[in-house]
């Protein structure tokens, strides 16, 4: 399966200039990227694709979270924060030692997302209700139009209370971002870096604090982890005892139930 591609029609307004594509791909044969990406990050990338997944630290906290698509051939894509593309792509390479893997970002590829199905589009991993996605190579639309879909993405995504990027989840605990309900994790797959702390926090059911996105005239400042003034929206990074659930998506309410019943 190769990441689905676009009309140069489809594309004219759907580009999210934000996000960028870091390709892995063997150069030689007998090299398996899938195997290589597996022992990384935190979900199953040697199934179907495209997955959510994050490369963690050592203490299991959030470095870059992302979408890994399938490439042609032997090759993997990742679709994640443009700013955070070379930084990525950096890491990665440190952890490729001797393996005839080319580790890079690709302008000639670009991540596009539209509310609703498009022609070769498929649903967020996440959360279906984020819409869907795609891979096309780069077609320039109107400055004008240039970071409409961007704009809306992030009001889309807010609005459904989903966080993303180094800002807003950098360096907290990965499932204190919700990893588990928005399909982050793989409890069944292999070793990867920081699994061992976020297994156990699986394992005793503790999770004790979680990211939530909140009106900014609610925010907590302590807590706040980033602002959204134009939206008047922030993320906070609370206790799960200080969450109102009511406030929450239906899809976060069912974590922060499984949080009660666990400290009970």
């Amino acid at each position: 399966m190769t990441a689905p591609q676009s009309t140069d029609q489809q594309s004219t307004a759907t580009r999210l200039h934000d996000r960028a594509i870091v390709r892995l791909e063997a150069q030689a044969p007998g090299e398996d990227v899938r195997a290589f990406l597996q022992g990384l990050v935190t979900n199953d990338v040697t199934g179907q694709l495209p997955v959510y997944a994050a490369l963690l630290s050592a203490q299991g906290k959030t470095m870059f979270d992302f979408l890994v698509w399938p490439g042609e051939g032997n090759s993997l894509l990742i679709d994640c924060e443009a700013d955070a593309a070379d930084d990525l792509a950096k890491r990665l390479s440190l952890y490729r030692l001797r393996r005839k893997i080319e580790i890079g970002r690709d302008p000639a590829m670009a991540v596009h997302w539209s509310p609703d199905p498009v022609a070769g589009s498929v649903p967020d991993p996440r959360l279906s209700d984020l819409g869907n996605r795609w891979i096309a190579p780069v077609s320039e639309g109107s400055e004008g139009e240039r970071d409409w879909a961007d704009k809306q993405w992030r009001a889309h995504r807010l609005l459904h209370g989903v966080p993303e990027t180094r800002a807003e989840l950098g360096d907290i605990l990965w499932l204190e971002t919700n990893a588990v309900e928005l399909h982050g994790v793989s409890f069944a797959k292999g070793c990867y870096i920081g699994q061992e702390n976020t297994a156990r926090m699986n394992w005793r059911q503790k999770v004790n604090r979680r990211l939530v996105v909140v009106p900014l005239d609610r925010s907590e400042e302590k807590r706040r982890k980033f602002d959204h003034p134009d939206m008047g929206l922030a993320i906070d990074h609370l206790r799960v005892a200080d969450i109102d659930a009511d406030t929450l998506p239906e899809w976060q309410k069912a974590g922060l139930r499984q949080d009660a019943a666990a400290s009970e």
